[in-house]
């Protein structure tokens, strides 16, 4: 049972580069890009989770009485959220650029990128 969550985390992030990689629209794109970053949060609370542990609050409890998540774990993964979900809301907005000049979000169809 130990292996699940980094299997979880595994599967999550080849569905969303499968998506990425057969995608034929910018927002769709985006989208499969935002579930690749989601394998992310669930790597790190497999990394920071401890079986019967407690939340790393000490008010009423002595330490090393009772083992505790790692906090820092957590700290990450709220900041893997605030960062993912910023990525979005900027490629999103480049998305809508890219509509309103070229009037199609199809990749196909944006000669002006090609090399």
């Amino acid at each position: 049972m130990d292996v699940f969550a980094y299997l979880v985390a595994a599967w999550v992030f080849l569905a969303g580069c499968y998506g990425l990689a057969t995608s034929r629209d910018l927002i769709h794109a985006v989208g499969c890009l935002s579930v690749c970053q989601c394998a992310t949060y669930v790597l790190l609370l497999a990394v920071g989770y401890r079986d019967g542990a407690t939340a790393p609050v000490f008010s009423d409890l002595k330490p090393g009485a009772r083992p505790v998540v790692d906090p820092v774990v957590q700290a990450l993964a709220l900041t893997d959220v605030v960062v993912g979900a910023t990525v979005t809301a900027l490629l999103l907005a480049l998305v809508v650029q890219v509509s309103k000049r070229h009037g199609t979000v199809d990749p196909d169809e944006l000669s002006e990128l090609r090399g």
